[in-house]
């Protein structure tokens, strides 16, 4: 039940090219808003290009936060991310404004809308190091060992690290933590649009063209200077790990540039199948609060 005095919050969800910046910039002017970025790379600084951050004149248009002021060399996650962007909307509605949550990482959407308190794992730098000595298949073994209903994609070593993290310091898996954040009362009167593009090839030629566009900016530039930093975050982003045979000269550009449109591709599905199940739930616990748009958003289609 949304009380009165509940902070209005608009979510705009979808997955990569779906139109999610450009229908929050349209929404943010017509209504007074500013956006909070919900995108677990945008928040690093520099890697511009690559994570398809909003263009100057979005950014100039409407106020962004959270986007560009972490450093790629530090590890950042979604315990970290979630204070900030409460922090965010907090500021944005004392100032009378709309605040808009959008972007396409769903775990930072879900830990921010559904109030989740993400702990930190302790840090035991002898634990870390047996787990990257592993490989994918055998530490998501592990972790279903420990949480047999885990949810986390088999391929995400990136978060199956983490939940085997968080599990040996708490002794809670990720869902037992969230269960019990959950039993407190969200601060936010919030409505969600989802952006599915329905057609799944016309989605895939929005992504071809994005990858293309974004090697006409300069992408290849911007990913040897980040290689050459050795900054880890750096190294794992779509868009520059598909560009590394090309720096060693194992594969093409036009090989490597395939690569990465294939390898966006996946993320595009995977986005679509965690906004499927969050659409749902948001419906299930609220009829109607949540809002499936299909094709490409208009400027004012989007009004509940």
């Amino acid at each position: 039940m949304l009380e009165q005095n509940n902070i209005p919050l608009l979510v705009i969800a979808g997955p990569t090219a779906s139109g999610k910046t450009a229908l929050a910039v349209k929404l943010a002017l017509q209504r007074g808003g500013e956006v909070v970025s919900a995108d677990s790379m945008q928040v690093y600084r520099g890697m511009d290009i690559a994570t398809a951050k909003p263009s100057a004149e979005e950014l100039a248009a409407v106020p962004h936060h959270l986007i560009g002021f972490a450093d790629p060399g530090e590890r950042f996650s979604v315990a970290q991310y979630a204070p900030l962007a409460r922090a965010a909307i907090a500021d944005i509605h004392r100032r009378g404004k709309l605040p808009i949550l959008c972007g396409g990482t769903g775990l930072y959407l879900q830990a921010v809308t559904e109030h989740l308190v993400l702990p930190e794992a302790a840090c035991n730098p002898a634990y870390r190091a047996a787990l990257e000595a592993r490989d994918t298949p055998a530490l998501y073994q592990e972790l279903l060992t420990a949480d047999p209903h885990t949810k986390t994609n088999p391929n995400d070593r990136k978060r199956i690290l983490r939940a085997l993290e968080l599990y040996v310091s708490t002794g809670l898996t990720i869902a037992e933590q969230n269960e019990i954040s959950r039993r407190l009362p969200s601060p936010y009167a919030a409505r969600m649009i989802f952006l599915n593009p329905g057609d799944r090839q016309a989605l895939y030629q929005r992504i071809d063209a994005r990858v293309d566009e974004m090697f006409a900016r300069g992408l290849l530039e911007e990913a040897r200077q980040w290689r050459q930093t050795k900054a880890e975050t750096a190294a794992q982003a779509i868009g520059y790990k598909e560009l590394e045979p090309y720096f060693q000269g194992a594969r093409t550009l036009e090989e490597a540039a395939q690569g990465l449109k294939r390898a966006t591709r996946r993320y595009a599905k995977r986005q679509l199948s965690w906004f499927r199940r969050m659409a749902a739930e948001w419906n299930a616990r609220e009829p109607g609060s949540c809002r499936e748009l299909f094709g490409e958003p208009q400027s004012g289609e989007a009004a509940f």
